[in-house]
């Protein structure tokens, strides 16, 4: 049983409001104690957190694992290792693996594999409907009793909005939160980027901002009509937003999330064709960034995530249209989100929020926080320490990310899981 004491760090533990220099105790997993040392404790070890940040590890809601299934972009082992790196110790993984996750079985061997790995926790997200096909409704009773803390149907279309509505009931009758991609499939017409000036100059297909308010709209009806509680995951337009906001001042029982690479990249950013940026949903205007921003700064948003897609690099070769969407995100998820406190679009304390207590209040889970009893799940970094991302220097399997260059205030040191390092800087 392994003790640890992480002293004179600045503890920043925004679900029990404690921004201050305290010393953290850690046995057998959790948190003994904060601040003062247990009467008799030894630890087996000191980490000397002086001068950087003490936090809760990170909780990414929403990754895309490609194992079972697409092996080749990325295991379960080298995103798990990612994930450490980047001081993420709670990753939550979509359905569309292959086979997707809409029996106990197929999450069951997830489990397992992350288990072995040991370097991260992974909870599922399963099915809302079998196969994803947006038809019949998956087991979602045998989903819950198996470990799974949500259901979505991702980005994959359902086949009418009555199937929507049974749906949701359904997910309602077990307390089960539905993470909702809303996209309307008619209006992104096989669209791949935002659709205004700059797709008109690539000669690109565009997806209008319609295709996601069009679609949140519908989803807010049922959600209000079924009681449901829902999340409205990867959002990425200003006027979405707006809506979710008054429906939640009329008691709807919701939350949002946003992409970090949306608060950065713009439309713009696609110029030259750069399939770096090809994501889903689209990078849209500046408008709709900045109202992004305002929303986590203000509430509106309480999840940011790193919307993870590990790809080959054949993946992003072909022509724009042709190329696979997404961003392997794990490892600049918290260096972005300390780039926005240093702009000033947020304090750390409500960084450090939308990363950790928010996502746990979100799902409902006993994490995100670091009072006695509690996991210790623990990142550490130094908010000083200036680096470089290089693509080559990525400890996940994808190395597609358009932050390749950047420079970073703010570098993880240590991430501990369940009370064991299991990232060292130094080592």
């Amino acid at each position: 049983m392994s003790s640890i004491h992480i002293q004179g760090g600045r503890l920043i533990d925004p679900a029990n409001d404690i921004d201050e220099t305290l010393d953290l105790w850690l046995h057998d997993g959790k948190v003994l104690a904060v601040g003062a040392p247990p009467k008799g404790f030894s630890p087996n070890q000191v980490i000397d957190a002086t001068g950087k940040v003490v936090c809760p590890g990170i909780i990414d809601l929403g990754v895309h694992l490609r194992e079972p299934g697409q092996e080749h972009k990325g295991t379960i082992c080298s995103e798990a290792r990612a994930a450490a790196k980047g001081g993420i110790t709670t990753l939550i993984c979509m359905p569309d693996t292959l086979p997707v996750i809409d029996t106990p079985a197929v999450w069951e061997l997830i489990r397992r594999r992350a288990k072995a790995c040991g370097t991260a926790r992974v909870l599922a997200i399963g099915a809302l409907t079998q196969s994803l096909e947006g038809e019949q409704l998956a087991e979602m009773s045998a989903l819950k009793q198996a470990g799974c803390v949500a259901v979505s149907n991702t980005r994959r279309r359902m086949a009418n909005t009555l199937v929507s509505r049974h749906a949701l009931e359904y997910a309602s009758t077990f307390d089960l939160p539905v993470l909702l991609c809303s996209e309307d499939p008619h209006l992104k017409a096989g669209g791949c980027m935002h659709e205004g000036a700059v797709a008109s100059r690539l000669g690109l297909p565009g997806i209008p901002a319609a295709a996601e308010t069009v679609a949140v709209a519908r989803d807010l009806a049922l959600t209000e009509h079924t009681g449901c509680r829902s999340h409205f995951h990867t959002l990425s337009t200003g006027r979405a937003i707006e809506m979710i906001r008054q429906a939640r001042q009329g008691g709807a029982r919701i939350s949002a999330g946003v992409a970090i690479h949306q608060l950065f990249l713009m439309d713009t950013d696609v110029d030259g064709f750069n399939a770096a940026c090809h994501v889903d949903p689209p990078l849209r205007t500046q408008s709709d960034r900045d109202r992004l921003r305002k929303a986590v700064s203000e509430g509106d948003i309480q999840v940011i995530c790193s919307d993870h897609q590990p790809h080959e690099a054949d993946a992003k070769t072909e022509p724009f249209p042709l190329t696979a969407p997404g961003i392997s995100g794990l490892e600049t998820l918290l260096p972005l989100s300390l780039k926005l406190v240093e702009e000033g679009v947020l304090d750390l304390a409500t960084a450090i929020a939308a990363l950790s207590a928010g996502p746990a209040r979100v799902l409902d889970l006993p994490l995100g926080r670091l009072d006695p009893g509690r996991s210790a799940d623990i990142c550490i970094f130094d908010p000083e320490a200036i680096w470089e991302l290089r693509p080559g220097e990525m400890a996940s399997q994808g190395k597609n990310t358009p932050f390749s260059g950047w420079e970073f205030r703010g570098q993880v040191t240590h991430t501990l899981f369940e009370g064991r390092i299991t990232w060292s800087k130094d080592s």
